[in-house]
């Protein structure tokens, strides 16, 4: 069954995601932009970027497309927690995002179970 990714709710928030992380990553200092902010950006962007790829395929090539991206979230997850450790964003704008990201987890989680072969 192929899906359209962009009606997917998992993508949308991915889209979210990323916005924000792009959005973050402007205030951080110029010496990280090639370093932690480049890697931000890589992780974040793979996310919702693996959805849309997986989603024109067979349900077991998707499935591995979605834990891609679930990998990438686990990703950006321990990135974004280096950054509020470094005092690069507030605690408060950390927790935001990773509120969104553990529910991205959650959803994607559930997701991929409810995928057959």
């Amino acid at each position: 069954m192929k899906h359209n990714f962009k009606n997917l709710k998992i993508w949308i928030l991915s889209m979210d995601i990323a916005s924000d992380i792009h959005k973050i990553g402007l205030e951080f200092p110029k010496n990280e932009i090639y370093g932690l902010v480049s890697q931000m950006n890589r992780a974040a962007v793979s996310m919702p970027s693996n959805i849309a790829e997986g989603s024109n395929r067979s349900n077991i090539h998707f499935k591995h497309f979605l834990n891609i991206s679930l990998g990438s979230s686990f990703e950006l997850q321990t990135q974004l927690l280096i950054a509020n450790q470094n005092n690069y964003i507030t605690t408060e704008k950390t927790i935001e995002i990773e509120d969104k990201i553990i529910e991205f987890q959650k959803m994607t989680t559930g997701f991929i179970n409810t995928l057959e072969y």
